[in-house]
């Protein structure tokens, strides 16, 4: 197995939709529910194809040896990012959650604009932390583990989570589809 890896949104020449636009050979492809509708209603999969594989969390983290904020509410996550000297959130699914959705639900959007950033597909959010480019940042669980350098404060709480479906599914192009699925059958 070759493996490739792109964020399921966004607009860096890796994500995986921009992948396939490009017509890059792929047999299987894993990400982000809302990535996966749109390949899907753009006629880019295979109809009965897709496996949902995980359960994926939003989670805050902060870099090593600094104070980990309380976010077990919702108040206690406004209040943080309000606080925040600077705030991080990937370019794909869960940061396109974060400032769409769940900053502006929480009436902060506006106030912790200038301070956020954006961070694209090409690193993850724990890199920029560790390196100390932002003082909070958010990103799935997945991809805040593997990153040395920073602790992962929590999930966020009950209210603003959004949990992210990841599913596999064999795109219109594949070149060795009855592969792809047995690829598939064993990861789920």
């Amino acid at each position: 197995v070759i493996s490739g890896f792109g964020a399921s949104l966004g607009a860096t020449p890796d994500a995986i939709p921009n992948r396939l636009a490009r017509g890059e050979p792929i047999d299987v492809i894993i990400l982000a529910t809302p990535g996966l509708d749109e390949l899907t209603k753009q006629g880019k999969i295979e109809p009965g194809s897709r496996v949902d594989l995980v359960r994926s969390l939003i989670a805050m983290a902060v870099r090593n040896g600094t104070p980990k904020p309380d976010i077990t509410t919702v108040e206690g996550l406004k209040r943080t990012l309000l606080q925040a000297k600077s705030i991080g959130s990937s370019d794909s699914a869960s940061g396109v959650y974060l400032r769409t959705v769940l900053f502006p639900r929480l009436g902060v959007a506006d106030q912790i604009k200038a301070k956020s950033k954006v961070i694209e597909a090409y690193e993850r959010v724990g890199d920029a932390l560790a390196r100390g480019d932002i003082e909070i940042g958010f990103q799935q669980v997945s991809e805040l583990k593997p990153v040395p350098g920073i602790t992962i404060v929590a999930p966020l709480p009950e209210g603003a989570q959004q949990v992210t479906i990841f599913s596999a599914a064999i795109p219109k192009v594949a070149k060795n589809p009855d592969a792809a699925k047995r690829l598939i059958q064993f990861l789920s």
